[in-house]
């Protein structure tokens, strides 16, 4: 999978981002053509190691709330969906020998480091249904819900995946304690979701915190483990409120996250998706393939 989106065109591309959200790149030629030239070194480094690559459509905003505040209706949003999607189709077709899945990527309602106001199940559930429908009436493959801070809003997700029978993904932030920014614990989020759905999600992700935040949870023992197949680590060692203030950004160390994600691959049974956060580019995805794959 892919790394940091938004980090890599804001500090190496210079491209400026309203509230952080790459979307808005769908609607020119020259935004476009900047979301290809990105894809371009990871689809270049599944070929090279054989692997599949899922392609993240860019709209891990594109919800109601953040779309409102960029000044875009709901039709707006609904057309920009679909049109990422599309897109995402058009950039898997410059690589027909590598096997492409195409993700439509969820975000939260708020924020991806803090809980904000907090919904219900059945809220989130109304919340993200709309968004979750267009991905899926475009032909995306699955959903992919990243930057969850809180159980509710994963389990609203799957609801709303589960009502039109796509697969998803649910994905959670952690904090330098492994904890979600709620202080829920992931192995009993996971439980809990799993248990009110049936095990309805694909599987669950970690994301936006470095493997040294989290590691050490994984030690435990459980079922839960095996649920977790996907790993995007931030490059960074820094806690959310540094990587806040950051006014540069802070790539870490590439060969240390590339064996940071070894030891992962050995802590974690059913690891399947490497992929970054923030901070890291198609040069930390290459050293991670290069250090769990030959090896």
């Amino acid at each position: 999978m892919d790394g940091g989106m938004e980090t890599t065109l804001i500090f190496h591309e210079g491209i400026e981002l309203n509230h952080f959200a790459s979307f808005e790149l769908i609607n020119t030629e020259e935004g476009r053509q900047t979301l290809k030239n990105y894809f371009r070194p990871y689809l270049e480094t599944a070929d090279q190691y054989n692997l599949d690559f899922i392609l993240e459509a860019p709209t891990w905003r594109a919800n109601k709330d953040w779309g409102h505040r960029m000044g875009y209706s709901q039709d707006d949003l609904d057309q920009i969906n679909r049109d990422s999607i599309a897109f995402m189709r058009e950039c898997a077709e410059t690589h027909k020998d590598i096997n492409t899945i195409i993700s439509g990527c969820i975000g939260p309602r708020g924020d991806g480091y803090e809980t904000g106001q907090m919904m219900t199940a059945n809220e989130a559930l109304v919340y993200h249904r709309k968004q979750v429908q267009t991905l899926t009436l475009a032909d995306a493959d699955l959903i992919s819900a990243y930057t969850l801070t809180y159980k509710e809003e994963g389990l609203g997700i799957v609801l709303a995946a589960k009502e039109v029978n796509i697969p998803v993904v649910i994905s959670f932030t952690l904090e330098t304690d492994g904890r979600l920014p709620s202080g829920e614990s992931l192995k009993e989020v996971i439980e809990q979701i799993d248990s009110a759905t049936d095990n309805y999600p694909e599987h669950f992700m970690i994301n936006c915190a470095h493997p040294e935040h989290f590691k050490d949870i994984l030690s435990e023992d459980g079922a839960w483990k095996e649920r977790i197949k996907g790993i995007r680590a931030n490059a960074s060692k820094k806690s959310h409120a540094e990587l806040d203030e950051s006014v540069e950004l802070d790539i870490g160390d590439m060969d240390g996250l590339a064996t940071e994600y070894l030891q992962l691959k050995d802590l974690l049974p059913n690891l399947l998706c490497y992929a970054g956060c923030c901070g890291t580019d198609h040069r930390h995805i290459g050293k991670i393939c290069e250090t769990v794959f030959q090896k």
